[in-house]
């Protein structure tokens, strides 16, 4: 018994939070509650077992159903003329978010065909199709027979040639028609430091962020939308976490199933529409809490299953947030010292999703500040010695510069030395893209002219072309936006030195550790 109150109490200390934070309680009178709760109570036991074989259904990753066995015949033609994005979201919102058609078993050579892909492009693809209501099967960027199928229907919605993988053109397409979507309501694939799954949060709504040692909030201003991490690492088992979050106050479960080392729960908490997912490795549990409010239910329901199939509770990568590109656990770039009190500047991407970033020699640094949708972070280490760049009066990058970084281990014998290379950037263009990238490690490198003026700052920045992941671009940053970006953040520029040897002293590795 004391055993299982001490599970009970490092389960419920994040998500009994979330239970109390709608900020609303029932106006029902007295009477009007108890005899809606003895109604509730009272629901033929068919009703019951219905919804726990929904759930349980949703639980397994490969179910196979149809989804119309319980359907009236008018309403099955009824629903076979909806689109595929109101259909998905009705099975988002009635218990079956994650059932998966009928399967037929991909050929090794359509296997072959996916795995022959990158990393990314099979993680986008599973997004887009989420996203347009094909699938239903997690976004983690590994093969599966749910992912040919849901191409396949997406090809046969569209009276393609119906082959379980899409062509160039048809990837196009789909990344085009949901990019609206994805712009509208701010998706974004996030790392989340307090537990270390991924998920994907729409920005858009979710705009306040409030981290924990265990979990984090993803909410609106105002509450009525809210997305929750939790973890576990106690020892818990999944059928002891899956009974505790069933019994939190304030709800009141509508479906729920546990099979295997995963569950799901639907129903209602307090005034919102709740849906807690929970999955377990290695004696611990990692889980996700979505609410919202039911006059968000136009805006949300279409939401919740690109949601929860977005969440990937023990990732084998870490992506950029940005782009949904893959990242190592363990990543390498360059930082550029910019004040003598120990600010260094990087590259955003580069320290996203980062527990740890760390200067070989100089000891951990604090990330300061970041430009949100941009490509700046600004760190800090304390007790460092060193001469930055100089900021004043530091001209636009030239045409021909030379770039100082510290490569990646791997591009140098595990070495970390500070190395330059030359470099072009086409200066005509509004980013300044160098037109070939440099060495894995770059990011965040200073870049010269050639008198040895720092001007700017090398950033990588996903491929913006519509379609299949392409190569990474890298442009230079100029010291003018640098300047504007330091002093939003009450940083004071330098005049520092000019000089190769100097910039050389003013640059340092960063080393990101993501959980």
């Amino acid at each position: 018994m004391r055993i299982f109150a001490a599970i009970f109490a490092m389960t419920v200390g994040a998500s009994a939070a979330l239970a109390q934070s709608d900020g609303r309680t029932r106006t029902d009178p007295p009477a009007a509650a108890a005899k809606t709760e003895a109604k509730a109570k009272a629901k033929p036991a068919r009703i019951k077992a219905k919804a726990r074989t929904e759930a349980q259904t949703e639980a397994k990753p490969e179910a196979k159903t149809d989804g119309k066995a319980r359907r009236p015949h008018k309403k099955a033609a009824q629903e076979k003329s909806r689109p595929a994005a109101a259909a998905a979201a009705k099975s988002a919102t009635s218990g079956s978010a994650n059932v998966a058609a009928p399967e037929t078993k991909s050929s090794p050579a359509l296997r072959e065909s996916y795995n022959a892909m990158s990393f990314a492009d099979r993680m986008m693809i599973q997004s887009d199709l989420a996203l347009g209501g094909d699938y239903s099967g997690p976004i983690d960027g590994e093969f599966s027979d749910r992912l040919a199928e849901a191409v396949r229907a997406y090809q046969k919605r569209h009276k393609e040639a119906v082959t379980g993988l899409l062509t160039d053109e048809q990837r196009t397409a789909l990344a085009a028609a949901v990019k609206p979507r994805k712009e509208a309501v701010g998706w974004q694939l996030v790392e989340d430091a307090a537990t270390g799954a991924r998920l994907g949060v729409p920005e858009k709504f979710a705009t306040k962020t409030t981290p924990g040692p265990n979990s984090t909030r993803w909410s609106s201003e105002q509450g009525q939308f809210q997305i929750a991490t939790f973890r576990i690492d106690t020892g818990a088992t999944i059928e002891a976490v899956f009974e505790q979050q069933k019994k939190l106050p304030r709800r009141r479960i509508e479906s729920s199933g546990q099979q295997g080392d995963n569950f799901v729960i639907r129903g209602m908490q307090g005034l919102k529409k709740m849906v807690v997912r929970g999955f377990a490795r290695n004696g611990e549990v990692r889980g996700l809490t979505i609410l919202y409010d039911q006059a968000m239910e136009g805006s949300i329901d279409p939401l919740v299953a690109p949601m929860t199939s977005a969440y990937v509770p023990f990732p084998s990568f870490s992506v950029a947030s940005a782009g949904g590109q893959p990242r190592r656990k363990v990543d390498y770039g360059t930082g550029v010292f910019i004040s003598a009190a120990g600010h260094v500047l990087t590259d955003r991407r580069l320290v996203e999703g980062c527990n740890i970033i760390a200067l070989p020699g100089l000891g951990n640094a604090e990330r300061v500040a970041v430009e949100r949708d941009g490509d700046l972070a600004l760190l800090r280490v304390y007790g460092a010695q060193i001469t930055p760049v100089g900021l004043i009066g530091a001209p636009a990058p030239s045409a021909d510069a030379t770039l100082i970084g510290v490569a990646d281990p791997q591009s140098q014998g595990g070495a970390a030395d500070i190395s330059t290379v030359p470099a072009r950037v086409n200066v005509a263009s509004t980013d300044n893209p160098l037109e070939t990238a440099p060495a894995p490690g770059f990011s965040g490198a200073a870049a010269l002219d050639a008198q040895g003026r720092f001007t700017g700052m090398v950033v990588t920045q996903p491929s913006q072309v519509a379609g299949p992941a392409g190569a990474p671009r890298t442009s230079v940053i100029p010291a003018e936006r640098i300047r504007d970006f330091l002093l939003a953040n009450y940083v004071t520029p330098t005049a520092g030195k000019s000089g190769l040897d100097e910039a050389k002293a003013a640059v340092t590795r960063v080393i990101c550790v993501r959980q």
